[in-house]
């Protein structure tokens, strides 16, 4: 339907994302995804987002998310354990890559105040597949500027009882801060099956969250 926001949380069953792939090998992917110019980011863990006004504008630039109000322009962030967020507007749709840094460095809201800037504020978002507490323990420095920003509540505890970063409790927090409703589909990426870890496993392959407004 024209102006519906369609959006893919890949996993394994979709092949390797990750912008190392052959090249014909990772375009072949991506056509059976979204078969449309792909915005796909060199994610560096920081808050820059783009505003994609063309598809497949600022493809390979160094950022974190991307915003479009462009029907037909392909949004993705390619993840192993850090967090894929979809959100989406009246029109407008963004995509970020948020692990710890990115996080506490304020990419969930500086992508919220891009999609303003389009005319349409996030009206649901939707965590995808990341690292869960229970699998990443995570040393007291960093943590304590998580809990900085988004208290601690970000606080947990691995399976083996150490101190554990609990991303999607943070992510909670920062939708709740921000006034956007949030559905978290719950996944482990360490421990589901169907899913790469780079902590867990060292695996060197990527998942990706696509989005797109169909035209």
């Amino acid at each position: 339907m024209t102006g519906e926001i369609r959006s893919v949380f890949t996993d394994a069953r979709h092949g390797d994302l990750m912008v190392r792939t052959d090249p014909d090998v990772l375009a072949a992917r991506r056509a059976a995804i979204a078969d449309r110019p792909w915005s796909w980011l060199r994610q560096v863990h920081g808050a820059r987002v783009v505003t994609v006004a063309e598809p497949g504008q600022h493809a390979g630039e160094e950022a974190d998310a991307a915003v479009t109000a462009v029907p037909g322009a392909v949004l993705a962030v390619q993840t192993a354990d850090c967090a894929p967020v979809l959100f989406e507007g009246d029109g407008v749709v963004g995509v970020a890559h948020a692990g710890w840094r990115g996080l506490e460095a304020g990419v969930l809201e500086a992508t919220v105040a891009a999609m303003a800037d389009l005319g349409s504020p996030p009206l649901q978002a939707t965590l995808g597949p990341c690292i869960r507490a229970r699998c990443y323990e995570f040393g007291d420095g960093e943590l304590d500027l998580v809990a900085g920003r988004y208290g601690d509540a970000v606080r947990g505890t691995t399976a083996w009882g150490t101190p554990a970063l609990d991303v999607a409790a943070g992510i909670a927090e920062a939708c709740r801060r921000l006034g956007v409703p949030l559905v978290d589909q719950g996944l482990c990426t360490a421990c589901s099956p169907n899913h790469w870890s780079h902590r867990a496993r060292a695996e060197p392959q990527r998942q990706a969250l696509v989005a797109w407004i169909e035209p």
